[in-house]
């Protein structure tokens, strides 16, 4: 996923959007305030369970969504990145970029089971394969994806990519998806044979980060770095849609139930596209969120929308422009969204 750093570096000049729309179909219901001060990436939402995993900084934080509670952390988990839960079989997955490797952990306890060495560098994204029971691992620095049997923890490949992998998206019968963010692409890989089956460039889209699918339809949706998303056709890697978004664009989630496509926009908004049939796409609100909440998950049960957001210091005008804003301490929240009944 985008560095926190890269995107405030972009978004330095933009203004914070705090207030609701009066006709918005949504609205912020909570805002769940966890400690910690360090940076943040993926988030997941177990949608059975309820449980909402949160990545930030050396641990993993896990919420009762109903309550909007914190019920428990896994910690010991240096540069974390992404998290996979294989429910059936009790275990959850966290990739961790400082010291490449993947955490195990029971569910049901968040206590830790073991610690794999991936083949790669930096791991990033990850996924959980349910046709194949594989956890597919997705390393930035290496371009590559190692490759985990989930039923015996055990690295069984690992696939070369054609440049650094981002969000990845599975549709659940053999097909494994993932962005090829520098070289503008998506790449499909055949879940069993474990090899790159085709890979589809998604120009006019540049840097492609999130990925969501609708298995109903066979419709891709991938978020890029120029404001906009592209709708593929995962059938034939065909473009069938171009989507205007925001700016600073990173985590992408679907509603199958709802229909709506959520694109996180790391200026302050979020991005809702109604998806009208497979080939006809709408945005249909921007909805004003919060200055850095750029990445997101969503439960399709409940139809809530969770993305990770914190305040940041103001660097001075005569400042170096490059240089890292800060966290304001105790500023760590996670934005609650739901749809307006």
């Amino acid at each position: 996923m985008k560095s926190i750093h890269l995107i405030l570096v972009l978004l330095l000049g933009s203004t914070l959007l705090s207030a609701q729309t009066t006709n918005s179909k949504f609205k912020i219901a909570n805002k769940i305030h966890l400690e910690g001060d360090a940076g943040w990436d993926y988030l997941y939402s177990d949608d059975q369970a309820g449980r909402l995993y949160v990545s930030h900084g050396t641990m993993v934080q896990v919420i009762d969504e109903a309550k909007g509670e914190l019920i428990g952390t896994i910690s010991e988990t240096p540069g974390v990145h992404g998290i996979a839960i294989a429910s059936d079989l009790n275990k959850g997955y966290i990739s961790c970029g400082r010291d490449t490797s993947v955490v195990v952990f029971d569910i049901k306890t968040l206590k830790v089971i073991s610690k794999i060495t991936v083949t790669g560098l930096n791991p990033d994204a990850i996924l959980f394969d349910p046709f194949s029971k594989k956890v597919f691992v997705y390393n930035g620095r290496s371009n590559d994806a190692t490759v985990i049997d989930a039923l015996t923890d055990k690295v069984v490949a690992t696939i070369p990519l054609e440049g650094k992998p981002e969000f990845s998206a599975t549709d659940g019968k053999g097909k494994v998806f993932v962005n090829i963010e520098d070289v503008s692409k998506l790449c499909q890989i055949n879940a069993t044979t474990l090899k790159v089956e085709k890979v589809w460039p998604l120009a006019p889209g540049e840097e492609p980060t999130g990925l969501a699918f609708d298995a109903k339809t066979k419709r891709l949706f991938s978020a890029c770095g120029n404001e906009m998303m592209i709708v593929i056709d995962a059938e034939t890697g065909n473009i069938v849609a171009k989507v205007p978004t925001g700016k600073g664009v990173d985590g992408t989630t679907f509603d199958p139930e709802l229909g709506f496509i959520y694109v996180a926009n790391g200026e302050g908004t979020m991005t809702v596209i109604k998806e009208v049939n497979k080939d006809e796409f709408k945005v249909v609100e921007t909805f004003p969120t919060q200055s850095s909440a750029r990445t997101i998950t969503s439960n399709k049960i409940t139809h809530h929308i969770y993305l990770s957001a914190a305040d940041y210091e103001t660097i001075p005008q005569d400042a170096n422009t490059r240089a890292r804003r800060k966290i304001i301490p105790n500023s760590f929240v996670i934005l609650d969204i739901e749809p307006m009944k």
